[in-house]
């Protein structure tokens, strides 16, 4: 299956890309213009904020709307880290029966359910199912449109 070589691939990259890019220290107004700085006073690297466990994360691409609700879109990148416990609630890529998918894990009664957060798509209870939770999503990276 081509989703399952994308996560052996994943797992053997354990170096921390660095990609820093340019910051301005000044805040910028979300209504009336101001001036801004002249200037970039340091650098940003995206790492720093959403990878925090270099070795445990991952990227994956959404395809498919089951997540929209959510806020998660057909094209978005997902950053998704496998050293978090998935609990109750969290957004999890599980794979179900050999096939990968981004749900919202629910926990209920001792019962274990697989929401997708678009109502055209059923709840999928893990019962006699096999599942496998590959990591809790931590941020989404939208697609420009």
């Amino acid at each position: 299956m081509p989703h399952v070589e994308l996560f052996k691939k994943a797992e053997k990259i354990e170096a921390r890309i660095r990609l820093k890019r340019p910051f301005l220290s000044s805040k910028v107004q979300a209504g009336f213009p101001s001036p801004a700085d002249d200037h970039f006073d340091q650098r940003l690297d995206l790492n720093d904020y959403l990878v925090k466990k270099p070795a445990a994360t991952y990227f994956v691409k959404v395809s498919g709307d089951s997540m929209i609700g959510a806020g998660i879109f057909p094209g978005d990148t997902l950053i998704v880290d496998r050293s978090l416990s998935a609990n109750n609630n969290t957004i999890v890529i599980a794979m179900v029966d050999n096939e990968f998918m981004v749900k919202r894990l629910k926990l209920h009664k001792g019962e274990v359910y697989l929401i997708s957060e678009n109502s055209k798509y059923p709840p999928i209870q893990v019962k006699d199912l096999d599942m496998m939770v590959w990591g809790v999503v931590t941020y989404t990276i939208h697609k420009p449109q």
